[in-house]
């Protein structure tokens, strides 16, 4: 699990600045899936080629077999899925910090300017406190690595059929590859437990893009609900005047 440390402690920095959705995310990936795989499938795996047996003893039949049954190893197809699902957040992590930096560095500036009494713009992106608000460019790059999560895992949810072929691990594969003479029969051990695991990574990656897509209705809903409380606060009640502020009263009041 250490091997993961440094992805951990990147990811968990996003959640401060994430929605609570993101924060879901966060938690199915790193609990159902990083702490999953680092803990049990690889041992579930093993060294899968020296486990598989076949009905012929040529050397090289056996490596060549499992070489077009297997082209990548499923624990390292998910390492790279999940390093490759992760990338998008980093890097709205990394355009976070620079715009906390942007805002720290202007809110340092507009201390001093109000002291010379000079005008400059105020930070408008995040608090005194790091948090960030989701609006204007951020908002945009938020959304568009919500986008690219989602196209990211449906990618690897169809790349992993084509890959291999199949997505129960079968019980035995059969293969006619040189130096074979003839046609081979493999038997994979524990398949059934294996096809336990594919089946639950499969169902967390779509677990995710369900997540993801969740996120964008919330986010796209949040704004339009915002933007309509903004509209009601900045429009006067019908029948509101300077004259008579009270739209319920007929009293008539003059202002000084």
């Amino acid at each position: 699990m250490g091997e993961w440390s440094f992805l951990s402690d990147l990811l968990d920095k996003v959640q401060f600045h994430s929605t609570v959705l993101g924060k879901v995310w966060m938690s199915v990936l790193f609990l159902f899936r990083i702490f999953i795989l680092a803990a049990g499938v690889d041992k579930i795996w093993g060294d899968e080629q020296s486990n598989m047996k076949c009905n012929i003893l040529t050397p090289g039949c056996k490596n060549s077999c499992y070489d077009h049954t297997f082209p990548l190893s499923h624990t390292r197809f998910w390492v790279l899925q999940i390093l490759t699902v992760s990338t998008p957040t980093l890097i709205y992590l990394g355009h976070v910090l620079l715009v906390i930096r942007k805002d720290n560095k202007r809110r340092r500036r507009l201390e001093e300017k109000r002291k010379k009494q000079e005008i400059i713009k105020a930070p408008k992106y995040s608090d005194e406190n790091g948090k960030v608000h989701l609006k204007g460019v951020l908002l945009v790059s938020y959304t568009i690595q919500l986008l690219f999560k989602i196209l990211l895992e449906v990618a690897f949810i169809v790349g992993q059929y084509y890959l291999y072929g199949f997505i129960l691990m079968p019980n035995k594969v059969s293969c006619f590859k040189d130096p074979c003479k003839t046609e081979v029969h493999c038997f994979i051990s524990r398949s059934t437990e294996k096809s336990i695991f594919i089946i639950f990574m499969l169902a967390m990656a779509a677990f995710s893009v369900i997540l993801n897509i969740m996120e964008i209705f919330y986010l796209m809903i949040s704004k339009i609900k915002e933007r309509k409380r903004r509209t009601s606060i900045s429009i006067p009640p019908k029948g509101f005047s300077l004259n008579n502020p009270n739209p319920n009263s007929t009293d008539r009041v003059t202002w000084c």
